[in-house]
C-alpha cells in the first residue's frame, strides 16, 4: 500500500541555548531547581517591566545558524505571539515572524550509505514557555500545577522544507541536528530534559502527485524512537483513511506511547489565530556583519565533516565514521588514542564495542569516567605484544574504566599475564588431547573443524590466559605428530 503513496514530512526542532540567564530577563536558565525558582518580574509578566535581549544567547543562536549554512539577516524583528494558556503569564510569546533572523541552510542526513541534505526554511529565536504539571503524585489528583522556571528560556525554532520521505529520515535528521548542536556547544540538546524538542508536521499524497496533502501536526514527541513511532503509524493511519474514501482532518495530534497511536488534541491553528504584530518593547535586531564573520570563522569542524575526514584519511568504513563522529567527546577520545597508537581501525573496534557499552550500561557521558586514550592506548599495546589476551583484555578493560587504574598494574594484580611459555603449553595441550580420546579419533579421521575445540579446551583451562597463537602452533605440531 505505501508504494503506491508518498509521506511527506516537515519538522519543527526547538532548542533551549545554553546560556546563564534566559533571553530578556537575569533569571537563571537552569535545569531542577524547585519550581518557579528561577524567575524575575519579566518573566512572570509583571506590568511594567521592559524586557532586554541577552547577547550570549543572539551569539549562541547565530552560530547554530551559521553552521547549518543559513542565511543570517543582518536585521530582524521579534512579535508577539499571543496565545491563551496558564504556562505563559503575559498572554503572549515574544518570538519571530515574519522576519527571521536566519533563513535557508539545511542539515545533512545518511540514509542506507546515501548522504543529502534536507532543507531549512528559517531558524527564528524565541522564548520558551513554562511548564505544567500534572502528576497526581505531586498535586494530589485532579489539580494542576504550573512551574514558571522555564518560562523565557532562549529558544531557536529550526523549521525544516516538507522534504523528508519516512520515519527514519526524520530520526536521522534529529539525530545530525542533535549532534550539530552540541559540537557547537549551542545546546545541551537533550530531549529527555525537554531541552530539545520537535513536532512533526506530516501529509501524504500519491506517488508522482504535484499538490501535498492535508498536514496533521503531531506533538509529544520527546524522544528519537517516539517520533520515528508516530510518524510510522500516522503515516499509516493516514493512508488507510484515504484508500477509504475518507478525508484527513487539518489539526493537532498527540502521540500516545501507551497506546502507540496518536490521538486527536485539537483542530489546527493557523497564523492568523495567534495574532501577531511587532513587539513595541524590542527594537530591530541589527547584526553586525564583522561579527558574523568572525563568529563563521571560529566555527569547528562539524559531524559530517569530521565523519568524511574518517572515511578519506583513515580509511574506516561509513558505519565506524558515523557512530564514532555522533558524540564530539567520543570523536575526540577516538582520535586522541589513535595519536598514541596509531591503528584507527582497531581503536575504532574497541570504542564502538568497549566504550560505548560501558557508557550505554551506566547512562554516563565520557567526562565521568576516568577511562583515557591513554589507558586504552596502553591496553592495545600490551594485546600486540602478546602479554595479555583478548579474553583477558576484556577483563582489564572492564576494570580500568571504572577505576582508572593503568592496565599493567591490573594486569599484574589479577594474574592475566599470557600463558606464552611453549613448554608449559605443550603439557596442556597433551592433557587436552589425552582427555579427549574419541575427539582425537575423529579429527585423525578428516574432522579438522575439531582443531578449534582443542584450542578452546586449552582456553578453558588456562581460563582466557594461554597465547592463541603459540597454542595453535603446539596444537599444530602434536597433531601432526
Amino acid at each position: 500500500m505505501l508504494l503506491d503513496w508518498e509521506p511527506v514530512v516537515g519538522l519543527e526542532v526547538h532548542a533551549q541555548l545554553r546560556t546563564e540567564a534566559k533571553l530578556f530577563s537575569s533569571a537563571p536558565n537552569s535545569f531542577g531547581a524547585e519550581p518557579n525558582t528561577q524567575t524575575t518580574e519579566v518573566d512572570l509578566g509583571m506590568p511594567g517591566v521592559l524586557p532586554v535581549i541577552n547577547q550570549r544567547a543572539v551569539e549562541l543562536a547565530v552560530r547554530a545558524a551559521l553552521a547549518l549554512g543559513c542565511e543570517i539577516q543582518p536585521v530582524s524583528t521579534f512579535a508577539r505571539k499571543h496565545y491563551f494558556y496558564p504556562d505563559l503569564p503575559k498572554g503572549y510569546q515574544i518570538s519571530q515572524y515574519d522576519e527571521p533572523y536566519a533563513t535557508a541552510g539545511g542539515v545533512p542526513i545518511q540514509v542506507n550509505g546515501e548522504l543529502r541534505v534536507i532543507r531549512l526554511t528559517r531558524v527564528h529565536m524565541e522564548e520558551d514557555a513554562g511548564k505544567l504539571i500534572h502528576d497526581d503524585a505531586i498535586t494530589g489528583g485532579g489539580v494542576s500545577h504550573v512551574d514558571l522556571n522555564r518560562a523565557g528560556v532562549p529558544l531557536i525554532e529550526i523549521v525544516s522544507e516538507p522534504e523528508i520521505r519516512s520515519a527514519e529520515e526524520a530520526g536521522a535528521y534529529l539525530r545530525s541536528l542533535r549532534s550539530i548542536l552540541r559540537y557547537l556547544d549551542v545546546s545541551d540538546a537533550d530531549m529527555e530534559k525537554g531541552n530539545f524538542r520537535c513536532d512533526a508536521n506530516v501529509s501524504v499524497r500519491r506517488r508522482g502527485a504535484p499538490e501535498l496533502g492535508t498536514k496533521v501536526e503531531l506533538k509529544n514527541l520527546n524522544s528519537f524512537k517516539f517520533v520515528e513511532h508516530a510518524l510510522a503509524y500516522e503515516i499509516e493511519r493516514q493512508i488507510e483513511v484515504l484508500e477509504e474514501g475518507g478525508t484527513i482532518l487539518q489539526e493537532t495530534r498527540l502521540w500516545d506511547e501507551k497506546a502507540n497511536k496518536t490521538r486527536s488534541m485539537r483542530t489546527k491553528e493557523h497564523a492568523h489565530d495567534y495574532r501577531y504584530f511587532s513587539d513595541p518593547d524590542l527594537v530591530p535586531l541589527r547584526l553586525d556583519p564583522a561579527w558574523i564573520d568572525a563568529l563563521r570563522r571560529e566555527l569547528p569542524e562539524l559531524p559530517h565533516e569530521r565523519r568524511q575526514r574518517y572515511q578519506r584519511e583513515l580509511e574506516l568504513p561509513a558505519y565506524d565514521a558515523q557512530v564514532l563522529t555522533e558524540d564530539r567527546d567520543v570523536a575526540a577520545f577516538f582520535e586522541e588514542t589513535v595519536r598514541l597508537y596509531p591503528h584507527p581501525k582497531t581503536v575504532s573496534n574497541w570504542v564502538m564495542r568497549s566504550v560505548l557499552a560501558v557508557l550505554s550500561e551506566g547512562d554516563r557521558d565520557l567526562a565521568e569516567l576516568p577511562l583515557t586514550p591513554a589507558h586504552l592506548a596502553a591496553l592495545l599495546e600490551l594485546l600486540d605484544q602478546g602479554k595479555v589476551t583478548a579474553a583477558s583484555a576484556r577483563e582489564i578493560f572492564q576494570e580500568m574504566a571504572m577505576s582508572g587504574t593503568q592496565p599493567a598494574e591490573i594486569m599484574r594484580a589479577r594474574g592475566l599475564e599470557a600463558v606464552s611459555d611453549s613448554g608449559e603449553l605443550e603439557t596442556l595441550v597433551r592433557e587436552v588431547l589425552n582427555a579427549n580420546p574419541s575427539q582425537l579419533e575423529k579429527y585423525r579421521g578428516g574432522e579438522e573443524k575439531l582443531f578449534n575445540f582443542f584450542v578452546g579446551q586449552v582456553m578453558k583451562r588456562t581460563r582466557g590466559k594461554a597465547n592463541p597463537s603459540v597454542v595453535r602452533e603446539v596444537l599444530t605440531r602434536l597433531l601432526a605428530g
